[in-house]
C-alpha cells in the first residue's frame, strides 16, 4: 500500500472512531411527557406537570441540571431558569396562568454529571377550563323514542368552511356513548367514549384534531349516540336510565383559517337527528344492526338545559382496539351447533366480511368456555345476553359500537335464511378491547405453566381495565368493585402503565365517599341506592381509599393521587375509628376474606375461614398505618402523632382479641396468620412464631394454598419475608386444586374469580358467581415480579428513582427475564442457576441509582453493591 493510500486509511479512521465515540457518548431526552401522557389533547391541571428520560451508553449517569421553558406559539411564557436538581419526573410549571383550550410548547434542557447537555420538545393542549368555555348546546332527538328498543341515534350536521383551514379542534361528549364520523371517516380511534364516570359529577369529554378530516365544500358531521352507561341496563337487579333517560350530545369545534379568524361548529338546533341502522344496543345483551333499515328524513333537535359544570378533560387512556384474533377453530359441537374458538378469553367483540341474502339473518353469541360435553355453555353470563344480531342486505361488514363481551367462543345461529355452517375463517375475527395503557413490563421464566399464569395475568388485567377496573367483563355486572381493585393495583402497576387510569377512578371514588367518610363498594356507585351494606362500608373493599393512592405512589412516585385523595385516606380511617370500641372495629358486614377455599362434601371439612372481624381489624390497621406513611410524605406532622397513636391501640386490640399468649391466631388460617405479619400486627417475638405457624398449615394442606381475595397478594410475601421462599416456589409451582396452575392445566387463558370455577371432572362451580375472568387471585403477579425476579422500588425513594434489585431463586425455576419500564427508562433482570452458579445481569436506568443484592452461599444471604445506571454481571456459587 503507498503511503498516501495508508495516511488515507488512517485518516478515515480517525474520522469513524471520532464520529463513532461522539455517537455513542451523547445524551439525549425522550419520552417527553406532560400529565404522564405524550403531547395531550386536553389537560386540566392548571399546573401541568411535566416528565422526561435521560438517554445515554455511559455508566452512572445523573441529570446535574436542567432548564424548562414553556411557549405559546412563538412567545416564551415561562422558563424555569438552570435549576441544579436531578428531578425529571413531574416537575410542576411555575408560570402565568394557561388559556383554556390553547396549544403549548415546551422544551427541557438537561445537563448530566459527564459534562454532557441535551435538550428535546414536547407539547400539550389545555382543556376548556370553565363552563364559559363551551359555546355548544346540549341536544336530544326531537322524535319520540322507541321506548322498548331505543335504536341509536345519529346526529348530524353539513358544515361547509367559509375560508382555507389552517386547523380544526372539537370537543365531543354525550349522555350515553358515542361513535362520531366526518365525511364518513371515523374521529379519533376512541370506542366506548367517554367512558364511565360518576357522570352528574363528572363528566369527561374528549378533544380530536379534525383538521385532515374535514375537506373542501361540504362536510358530514354524524355522531351515533348508545344507550352506554349513562342509561342502559346496569346491575343484576335490572336497573335503567341510572344517570337519565333521553340520549344527548355536545359537540363543540373550533376552526381556525389560514387568515386567522376562527368559526365554531356546535351543536344546536341546527343540527338534525335521526334513527341509524343500531336498532339496539345494551352493554350487557349486545347489538343489533340492520343493514337493510332506511331511516326516516332526519328531524329538528331539541335543546336541553344542561350545565357544563361538571365536564372535565379526560386524563386517561381511552379505550381502543388492539390485538385481533383469527378462528383457533370452526366446529360443530355435539348438539349440532355452529361453534368459533378463538384460543384466546379476551374481551371485545367480533368482526365478520360476511355475504348473504338481503334481510337474512345471523346471531353471534359469546361466552368464555365450553360445558361438559363440549356444547355452548351461558349459565355463568346470568340474565346477560352477550348477544350480536346482524340483518344482511348483501355483502356486509359488520361489528359492534356499543357494547362489549368477554368470550373465547362464540356460537353461530341462522335466524333467517342463514346457514351458520358456512361461516368461513377469514370471515370472522376477535378483537380486543381496552383501555390504551402503556405495557410496562414482561415477565418469563423456565417454567411454561407459570408463562402461562403471567399471560392469564395480564389478559385479565387487559380485559377488566375498560376506563374502570371492573370485576368481570362477561355477566351482568363488570362493576369496579374496590376490593378486587385494590387487590390487584400493585401488580396492575407492572404490567401496564395504570398512574392515570387509576388516579381517574380514584377521583370517582372520592365523589362517591359518604360525608361520614364510608367508602361504597362499587365505583363508580351504583350499588349503595340498592343496598344498604355499601352505605356502611367493609374492610378491603373500603380501603381501597388508602391502598390504592399509596401503591400509586410507590410505583410512580406520584405525589399529587397521594395528596389529592388524603383527605379521603384520613376521612375512611376516621369513620372506622368513630365505629371501633377501645380500638376493636366488629361492626357491619364485612366480606372477609372472599371466595377462600372450601372443602368438598365428601371430605374432612378443612374450610379455610377466617373470622371476617378479624379481616376487619387487620385491614383497619393497615389503613391507619398507611395514612401514617402519606402523612409522612406530605409532612403533616400533628396526624403523623396523631395516628399512630391510634396505630398502637389498634394493634394491642388485635392481640388481646384474637392472639393467645402462646402466638396462636384465631381461625389458624393462612389468611389470619399473613395478614397478622404482613401488616405488623404482632409483637417482634411472636412473628417467627405465627410464621412458623403459617408454613406448618400449609404443609399440612400438601403445599396449597386457601387464601380467598384478602390473603392472596400477601401470602407469597410473608413467606419470603420470614425466610419460608422455598415454600413460596411450591405453592407457585402446585398444580393441583387449589392453587394458581390448577386454572392453567385445566386450559385457562386468564385468571379465574374462584379456584374451581371449573372442577377436576369437568363440572362447574356455581354458575351465578364464576367468572373466568377475574383477576383478583393474580395478585401473585407481585410477588414474581417484585421478589422472584426482585425489581422493586425502595421505599426511601419511590417510582424506582432508586431502584432496589434482590433476586429469590428457588427450587423447580432455572432462570427468570423481567423488565420494567418506569418513568427513567427500563430497568431489566435476568438470572438463570447453572449447576450451583447463580448468573445475574442487570440493567439500571439513566438517572437512578440501584441497591444489587447478589444471592450467594446458603440461600438467604446476599452480597449488596451500591449501583448508578448502566448494565452489571454477577456470579457467585449458591446452594439450592
Amino acid at each position: 500500500m503507498s503511503p498516501q493510500a495508508t495516511i488515507k486509511l488512517w485518516v478515515i479512521t480517525v474520522l469513524i472512531s471520532f464520529f463513532t465515540n461522539t455517537a455513542f457518548s451523547q445524551l439525549k431526552i425522550i419520552h417527553l411527557l406532560t400529565e404522564n401522557l405524550p403531547n395531550p389533547a386536553s389537560v386540566d391541571n392548571k399546573a401541568p406537570r411535566f416528565t422526561w428520560q435521560l438517554q445515554s451508553p455511559g455508566k452512572d449517569v445523573l441529570q446535574k441540571a436542567y432548564e424548562m421553558k414553556v411557549y405559546e406559539g412563538k412567545a416564551l411564557i415561562w422558563k424555569s431558569g438552570k435549576v441544579d436538581s436531578d428531578q425529571s419526573v413531574n416537575i410542576s410549571y411555575a408560570g402565568p396562568a394557561l388559556k383554556s383550550g390553547m396549544q403549548y410548547k415546551w422544551t427541557v434542557n438537561v445537563w448530566d454529571n459527564k459534562g454532557k447537555q441535551a435538550t428535546n420538545t414536547g407539547s400539550f393542549r389545555m382543556g376548556l377550563l370553565a363552563p364559559t368555555d363551551w359555546k355548544a348546546q346540549w341536544i336530544t332527538p326531537g322524535y319520540k323514542e322507541d321506548s322498548i328498543m331505543r335504536p341509536s341515534p345519529t346526529f348530524m350536521k353539513r358544515f361547509h368552511p367559509a375560508k382555507t383551514i389552517k386547523s380544526a379542534i372539537a370537543y365531543i361528549t354525550c349522555h350515553g356513548v358515542y361513535d362520531a364520523t366526518i365525511n364518513d371517516q371515523k374521529i379519533g380511534n376512541d370506542v366506548l367514549t367517554p367512558g364511565w364516570t360518576t357522570y352528574d359529577q363528572r363528566l369527561q369529554y374528549q378533544v380530536y384534531d379534525i383538521t385532515n378530516l374535514l375537506q373542501k365544500g361540504n362536510n358530514d358531521i354524524h355522531v351515533t349516540v348508545g344507550p352506554g352507561w349513562y342509561r342502559g341496563k346496569l346491575g343484576w337487579w335490572g336497573q335503567q336510565n341510572m344517570y337519565g333517560k333521553l340520549p344527548a350530545l355536545l359537540f363543540q369545534a373550533e376552526v381556525l383559517y389560514t387568515d386567522g379568524s376562527k368559526e365554531y361548529i356546535t351543536s344546536d338546533t341546527s343540527w338534525k337527528a335521526t334513527e341509524s341502522q343500531i336498532r339496539y344496543a345494551e352493554i350487557y345483551n349486545g347489538e343489533i344492526i340492520d343493514h337493510t333499515f332506511n331511516p326516516k328524513p332526519a328531524s329538528t333537535v331539541k335543546v336541553l338545559d344542561i350545565p357544563f359544570d361538571n365536564l372535565i378533560a379526560t386524563i386517561n387512556e381511552p379505550i381502543r382496539v388492539h390485538e385481533t384474533f383469527k378462528p383457533l377453530r370452526i366446529f360443530k359441537a355435539p348438539n349440532g351447533e355452529t361453534i368459533v374458538d378463538f384460543g384466546q378469553n379476551l374481551v371485545g367483540f367480533t368482526r365478520l366480511n360476511i355475504k348473504g341474502a338481503a334481510g337474512s339473518m345471523i346471531s353471534i353469541e359469546h361466552a368464555e368456555t365450553l360445558d361438559q360435553e363440549g356444547n355452548f355453555y351461558t349459565a355463568n353470563l346470568r340474565s346477560a345476553r352477550q348477544r350480536d344480531i346482524y340483518i344482511l342486505k348483501g355483502l356486509d361488514f359488520f361489528e359492534p359500537h356499543f357494547t362489549f363481551h368477554g368470550f373465547r367462543y362464540v356460537r353461530i345461529t341462522g335466524l333467517k335464511d342463514f346457514d351458520p355452517s358456512s361461516i368461513q375463517a377469514n370471515q370472522i375475527e376477535a378483537v380486543a378491547i381496552y383501555s390504551d395503557m402503556p405495557q410496562t413490563g414482561y415477565f418469563e421464566c423456565s417454567d411454561s405453566l407459570v408463562n402461562q399464569l403471567q399471560h392469564n395475568i395480564v389478559w385479565s388485567q387487559n380485559g377488566n381495565f375498560l376506563d374502570v377496573p371492573t370485576d368481570c367483563p362477561q355477566r351482568n355486572e363488570r362493576f369496579g368493585w374496590t376490593g378486587d381493585a385494590q387487590v390487584f393495583s400493585r401488580t396492575a402497576t407492572f404490567n401496564r402503565q395504570v398512574n392515570n387510569f387509576f388516579a381517574k377512578w380514584l377521583q370517582d371514588l372520592a365523589v362517591a365517599q359518604f360525608p361520614n367518610g364510608v367508602v361504597p363498594f362499587i365505583i363508580p356507585d351504583i350499588f349503595s341506592s340498592v343496598d344498604e351494606n355499601s352505605r356502611n362500608g367493609a374492610a378491603g373493599w373500603s380501603d381501597a381509599v388508602t391502598i390504592i393512592p399509596w401503591n400509586i405512589y410507590l410505583a410512580y412516585g406520584d405525589k399529587k393521587v397521594l395528596s389529592d385523595m388524603y383527605p379521603h385516606m384520613k376521612a375512611w380511617v376516621d369513620c372506622v375509628t368513630a365505629q371501633s370500641v377501645n380500638g376493636l372495629w366488629r361492626k357491619n358486614f364485612q366480606f372477609g376474606d372472599w371466595l377462600s377455599y372450601r372443602s368438598g362434601y365428601n371430605e374432612v371439612d378443612r374450610s379455610a375461614l377466617t373470622d371476617v372481624y378479624l379481616v376487619a381489624q387487620a385491614y383497619y390497621a393497615y389503613s391507619t398505618q398507611l395514612l401514617i406513611n402519606a402523612a409522612r410524605v406530605l409532612n403533616k406532622v400533628d396526624d403523623v402523632e396523631k395516628y399512630t397513636a391510634i396505630s398502637n391501640k389498634i394493634k394491642d386490640a388485635f392481640c388481646k382479641e384474637y392472639v393467645t399468649p402462646n402466638g396462636r391466631i384465631l381461625s389458624n388460617t393462612q389468611t389470619s396468620y399473613v395478614l397478622a405479619l404482613q401488616f405488623d400486627l404482632l409483637p417482634e417475638a411472636f412473628r417467627p412464631i405465627a410464621a412458623k405457624m403459617l408454613a406448618d398449615n400449609i404443609v399440612s394442606y400438601d403445599y396449597h394454598l386457601t387464601t380467598g381475595f384478602l390473603g392472596v397478594p400477601f401470602l407469597p410475601h410473608v413467606l419470603s419475608r420470614f425466610g419460608y421462599t422455598d415454600i413460596a416456589y411450591k405453592l407457585l409451582l402446585q398444580q393441583t386444586y387449589p392453587s394458581w396452575l390448577y386454572p392453567v392445566k385445566m386450559g385457562a387463558t386468564t385468571i379465574w374469580e374462584r379456584w374451581d370455577g371449573i372442577k377436576p371432572d369437568g363440572s362447574f362451580q356455581l354458575a351465578d358467581m364464576n367468572s373466568f375472568n377475574h383477576y383478583s387471585y393474580g395478585a401473585v403477579g407481585d410477588w414474581m415480579y417484585r421478589v422472584m425476579a426482585g425489581i422493586d422500588t425502595d421505599t426511601t425513594e419511590v417510582g424506582y428513582k432508586k431502584i432496589r434489585i434482590m433476586p429469590h431463586p428457588g427450587v423447580g425455576i432455572r432462570y427468570v427475564k423481567a423488565g420494567l419500564q418506569t418513568y427513567y427508562g427500563e430497568v431489566k433482570v435476568e438470572w438463570k442457576v447453572v449447576g450451583k452458579k447463580f448468573i445475574l445481569d442487570v440493567q439500571v436506568p439513566e438517572n437512578t441509582s440501584a441497591e444489587i443484592f447478589v444471592p450467594k452461599g446458603e440461600m438467604g444471604n446476599y452480597e449488596k453493591e451500591m449501583v448508578g445506571s448502566g448494565r452489571y454481571h454477577y456470579e457467585e456459587m449458591i446452594d439450592i
